[in-house]
């Protein structure tokens, strides 16, 4: 089984960055797609950002897009989202998730990081 494990949320200012880092325990042997969620309280999960195996495809929610970016490291097993211009309605607890490249089926998940933005 895949552990994936997030790090790098915290507070900070609107206008301000944050850069999200996602590590995989464990490396699968075939194409596998990765993405980051969240869900803001009282709200249901949705997607912010997903990249391919290859790292050369994205996709970002409209609300995200121009000021966050995703990459990816297959060397080190690990995802990053960048997070500029952030805004408070960007507070969430923020999740990595993983699963086979081109099903849009994640089954692994991370345990999540919050991400808090004032105003």
């Amino acid at each position: 089984q895949v552990q994936l494990v997030e790090s790098g949320g915290g507070l900070v200012q609107a206008g301000g960055s944050l850069r999200l880092s996602c590590a995989a325990s464990v490396r699968t042997f075939s194409p596998y797609d990765m993405g980051w969620f969240r869900q803001a309280p009282g709200k249901g999960r949705e997607s912010v950002a997903v990249v391919n195996w290859s790292g050369a495809h994205t996709n970002y929610a409209g609300s995200v897009k121009g000021r966050f970016t995703i990459s990816r490291d297959n060397a080190k097993n690990t995802i990053y989202l960048q997070m500029n211009s952030l805004k408070p309605e960007d507070t969430a607890v923020y999740y990595c998730a993983a699963g086979p490249t081109g099903t849009n089926t994640y089954n692994y998940w991370g345990q999540g990081t919050q991400v808090t933005v004032s105003s």
